[in-house]
């Protein structure tokens, strides 16, 4: 069911039940092949999208076509809720990195919600503060470290989100390069020490920390 899915998203999880149902009742589904582009930057800002199936990548992209990824989104994450306050045009392009299923919620109707329930509006305010402090983070990360720091600071995060020293999310070189604003050939060297040092595996794509204090510490290490 809809609203138990809903149960497992940040933005909904401190809701009650019954609100939870009425919010399932608005959304609708939506299927997008691998490598289509949900979202164009400059795409009216009218509706919040959740992953309930497969993964998507946010980028930007330069005049001559580089790619810079700013965030990788996976089952139950989600994008577009600043579009949920001010309506304003999307800040980045949104793309299928495999078959995906995103559910829709319509700007008009959450407002319709936050207006009879400010429960809804404070669960937002909260998401929308944890986001802010994420993206203090990331600015600081990009600015201070090297980049084996921030492959270290990234590879760390990734695990505190999946709840696991298994990162679930397949993470290719280039694509993290593109994440932390690196060359590919810099994040391959930097992985094989990383190896080598024994602090983390890989496993089917899958990367598998082992030593987290030794990540933890070499993400502290400022240019």
């Amino acid at each position: 069911m809809i609203a138990d899915f809903l149960a497992t998203v940040p933005l909904f999880k401190s809701l009650d039940a019954r609100e939870r149902e009425r919010f399932a009742e608005m959304v609708r589904e939506k299927n997008y092949p691998k490598g289509s582009v949900i979202l164009f930057e400059d795409d009216p800002g009218d509706a919040l999208f959740v992953v309930r199936a497969g993964r998507v990548k946010v980028v930007l992209l330069s005049e001559d076509g580089r790619e810079v990824i700013l965030s990788l989104m996976g089952v139950g994450e989600y994008f577009g809720e600043l579009a949920l306050i001010d309506g304003q045009p999307r800040s980045a392009h949104v793309i299928a990195m495999e078959d995906s299923t995103l559910l829709v919620l319509h700007r008009d109707d959450f407002r319709r919600r936050v207006e009879s329930s400010p429960g809804v509006a404070w669960a937002l305010l909260q998401e929308l503060s944890r986001r802010l402090r994420r993206a203090d983070e990331k600015i600081g990360t990009l600015v201070l470290l090297d980049v084996p720091g921030r492959i270290a600071r990234m590879l760390l995060d990734a695990a505190a989100d999946a709840g696991d020293d298994l990162i679930d999310k397949p993470l290719t070189h280039q694509t993290i390069a593109h994440v932390i604003g690196a060359s590919r050939e810099t994040v391959s060297r930097a992985m094989r020490e990383f190896q080598d040092l024994k602090w983390l595996t890989t496993e089917r794509r899958r990367i598998r920390l082992l030593d987290r204090v030794a990540l933890r510490a070499r993400a502290q290490h400022r240019v």
